[in-house]
């Protein structure tokens, strides 16, 4: 166990946390006049929160996305949390899933520096932008626009889910054929040691100003739906920017720790995130992510990647039709 926490100090760290938030959140509720839940309600939310935070990092490490894109989406469509919470704290989701990983990967060399440094750029505007735009959405419009963030969000995991089902042409070590100009300026390239062929493999990436363009976009729908970018990352590295796809994965962590840190300060300042309720899912993020690790290396990763094609499927049945029922005012014959 001491082992453990010398290895890991943001475990221990956040262990410390969450056991300071528990006691907070048990003291809250025991003050005279401030109470909103009884201290056995808040206990048993927190548990609940560490519990699914802890399954849903499982899958997401098996299926090969980051936490928010499970998060989010489900709490949208199966719980009435107010929306603006259940988006900031999906950012901390995926930011907290990513920033656990940011250490190793750095320290392999498998995360390009230069690299993250190029795409953090875009990904931290269009993760502020669209953050900005998510508040102003809810001040503006109340409950209709909850609805119409709960459709878009539907829309958009259908999109993602099909995208799992027809899947994308990864290659392992992409070599793009010719270099187009920007991307020879830049001379974004760079050499990691690959264990598996236990050599080194020097690539350079490519198409770097589509690829900007794109992270944008990343930046923005992950800031607004509080979703994170780890469904769009490594796709967009890999098959847009021509790098490999361990560096892609590497970089996605680190970029995703960026990108989402930068998208939680406007919800912060609209007081729209609640340290004591995301506590929990923090640490459910590591003890899953950990799990979903081990459990990795023992079963078939396809088949749980089904089980999240059929998730997320449902998942955006749910928010449509709880988009339209309010949206449109009337009831949808749906559990």
């Amino acid at each position: 166990m001491w082992e453990l926490a010398r290895r890991v100090p943001e475990l221990t760290f956040l262990v410390v946390a969450i056991a300071v938030a528990y006691a907070a959140m048990a003291m809250f509720s025991a003050v005279e006049h401030t109470e909103v839940l009884t201290a056995n309600e808040m206990w048993l939310i927190l548990a609940a929160s560490f519990l699914f935070s802890t399954l849903i990092a499982i899958v997401a490490v098996l299926g090969g996305v980051g936490g928010g894109v499970l998060f989010t989406p489900v709490m949208l469509g199966f719980t009435n949390v107010d929306t603006l919470l259940i988006r900031s704290t999906g950012l901390v989701v995926a930011m907290f899933s990513g920033l656990v990983s940011s250490g190793p990967f750095m320290r392999k060399g498998l995360a390009d520096v230069r690299l993250v440094f190029y795409c953090a750029v875009p990904i931290i505007v269009g993760a502020i932008l669209g953050a900005k735009a998510a508040i102003v959405l809810a001040d503006t419009m109340g409950a209709t626009g909850d609805a119409i963030v709960r459709l878009l969000l539907g829309g958009l995991l259908i999109f993602i889910a099909v995208m799992f089902v027809v899947g994308g042409s990864k290659t392992e070590y992409p070599v793009p054929r010719s270099l187009d100009g920007l991307s020879r300026r830049l001379a974004m390239r760079s050499t990691y040691w690959e264990e598996s062929l236990a050599r080194p493999v020097t690539y350079h990436a490519n198409r770097v100003l589509p690829g900007g363009l794109l992270f944008l976009a990343v930046g923005f729908i992950g800031g607004f739906f509080g979703l994170g970018g780890g469904w769009a990352v490594v796709p967009v590295l890999n098959l847009v920017m021509d790098v490999p796809l361990k560096v892609a994965a590497a970089s996605s962590g680190v970029l995703l720790a960026i990108g989402n840190a930068a998208a939680i300060w406007p919800y912060i300042t609209k007081g729209a995130l609640i340290a004591l309720f995301a506590a929990p899912w923090m640490l459910g993020q590591v003890v899953g992510g950990i799990l979903g690790a081990h459990i990795l290396a023992r079963i078939r990763a396809g088949f749980v990647r089904q089980i999240l094609i059929v998730l997320l499927f449902l998942t955006s049945i749910k928010l449509v039709v709880r988009g339209a029922e309010t949206l449109f005012g009337f009831d949808v014959p749906l559990v």
